[in-house]
């Protein structure tokens, strides 16, 4: 049996004939379906325990500062008034 490319497509459209009557059933179906795999997806990515012979990923070193650099800096705020109120400002509100 050898079939052209003419009477293939017209066999196509035959053949396919019923199913195009459901197609939006076909489409909501692989929407819904695409949906579940992702929301199966999410839950698996969110169960997973992490394992207990990792090490940490990093820990933060707390900042030194020099005990000379304090020592200036509380001088400077002790003889200058404009510093002074630098400084408190800087206290209440450290965003600004």
């Amino acid at each position: 049996m050898k079939l052209d490319i003419s009477q293939l497509s017209t066999t196509l459209v035959t053949r396919l004939k019923p199913v195009v009557r459901y197609r939006i059933l076909f489409f909501v179906l692989l929407v819904v379906g695409l949906y579940a795999y992702l929301v199966v997806q999410i839950n698996q990515a969110t169960s997973v325990q992490p394992a207990t012979n990792q090490p940490l990923i990093s820990t933060k070193k707390s900042l030194k500062v020099d005990e000379s650099t304090v020592q200036q800096l509380e001088q400077l705020q002790d003889n200058s008034v404009s510093v002074q109120s630098l400084f408190n400002e800087a206290r209440t509100n450290p965003f600004e």
